[in-house]
């Protein structure tokens, strides 16, 4: 298809740099399912390259996304991967560049930093690259020398041959400018509009009841600020547990020193990843959502927990203080003492936190939409996004 017809034409789209979808794995997975189901519905022929492998939370996670051929009318394909930390997600997205570019496709939608190195490639082939940085990646803790500087050389290569780069902050958006001249593409991720369920499985699996926790539910990682949230939670005054849900992302031994660290706290609860109705209950049932993260791209986690109606306590980094503007609570990032003072604040004012939650899911699904985010990207595609 030449550049003169794109714009009026259906596309022939492929994807890759996700694990696999579906999937919760990460904010990744859960964009990548959003956009593409929804550019299938509209008709264009959308293929995702999914990698091989197992779940990074457990092989018992990952049974949904395996060996399938099509979901919700995207293409479905598996890439040769190389499961060994550092080398899965390289491994993959090399073998997906390689087929995208000798793919019939239109465009070739690369997701994350690290990906992006093989750009060139079906660039090279004359498809339309389009890079969407999900994060400054090469700075998140988990990573090695190595694949750090894998991931920046990632980000260098979308600075060179991207057609387009779309970001999902402002934050993002001035770093590409101040470091490389490059002008890039502000586009958030979006959020659906959720059904609050009843504590019935966590009730019975763990005792949760309604109000009666804290929760934080996102990976755990370095960056989200866990070990931190743990230290400030136990000088806090207060029968609320906190529930920490989510799994690991090739951080095993960061996760044994979340454990050790909460071993002598009893109200604090680890349930490992989650998905399905448990989900979705904790999200409705929780008192205060907290995200205290030092470093994030847009974090969905946090667009879903208001979408449930939440009060949300999230770090003054922009990528979350902007999502939240005056809906919820900030506190200074990395500050033990002012986390804690402000959990515990919240804990003693209920009707404070009762008044946050009245209009957090009309506000968050009213800002963050994602058929807006289809629509903006799908014109990024056909070069028509200012």
């Amino acid at each position: 298809m030449s550049k003169s017809n794109i714009g009026e034409a259906k596309l022939r789209i492929a994807m890759l740099g996700h694990k696999r979808i579906p999937s919760r794995e990460g904010g990744v997975e859960i964009v990548v399912a959003e956009l593409a189901t929804r550019m299938a519905e509209r008709g264009h022929s959308v293929t995702c390259y999914n990698r091989r492998g197992a779940h990074v939370s457990g092989a018992e996670h990952g049974g949904s996304a395996k060996n399938i051929k099509e979901y919700n009318g995207v293409r479905i394909k598996r890439v040769l991967t190389i499961n060994k930390k550092g080398l899965a997600a390289m491994s993959a997205s090399f073998f997906a560049a390689i087929r995208a570019a000798f793919g019939k496709y239109d465009v070739v939608h690369f997701h994350a930093e690290g990906p992006c190195a093989m750009l060139w490639l079906p660039k090279l082939f004359g498809k339309r690259c389009i890079a969407t940085v999900h994060g400054l990646d090469h700075q998140r803790a988990k990573w090695g020398r190595f694949a750090s500087r894998y991931i920046k050389s990632g980000e260098k290569c979308a600075v060179k041959y991207a057609d387009e780069i779309i970001v999902l902050s402002e934050s993002v958006r001035d770093y590409f400018k101040e470091v490389y001249g490059r002008e890039t593409l502000f586009i958030p991720n979006g959020v659906n509009k959720s059904e609050s369920m009843d504590a019935l499985e966590i009730s019975e699996k763990y005792g949760l009841e309604k109000n009666g926790y804290i929760l934080f539910l996102a990976r755990l990682v370095p960056e989200k600020g866990i070990k931190r949230l743990i230290e400030a939670y136990g000088k806090v005054d207060t029968e609320k547990r906190l529930v920490i849900a989510g799994g690991s992302s090739d951080t095993a031994e960061f996760e044994e020193e979340l454990f050790e660290l909460a071993r002598k706290d009893r109200r604090v609860l680890f349930t490992g990843f989650v998905q399905g109705r448990e989900l979705s209950e904790l999200y409705s049932n929780a008192y205060l959502y907290v995200l205290p993260s030092d470093l994030e791209g847009m974090p969905l986690s946090l667009l879903e927990a208001m979408s449930y109606g939440n009060c949300c306590l999230v770090s003054d980094i922009p990528e979350c203080a902007s999502v939240i503007e005056d809906r919820g609570f900030t506190f200074k990032a990395g500050d033990i003492d002012d986390l804690g003072n402000k959990l515990q604040m919240l804990c003693d004012n209920s009707s404070l936190v009762e008044d946050m939650k009245k209009t957090a899911a009309e506000y968050i699904c009213r800002k963050y939409d994602w058929n807006d985010v289809t629509d903006r990207t799908l014109a990024v595609y056909k070069n028509k996004e200012k």
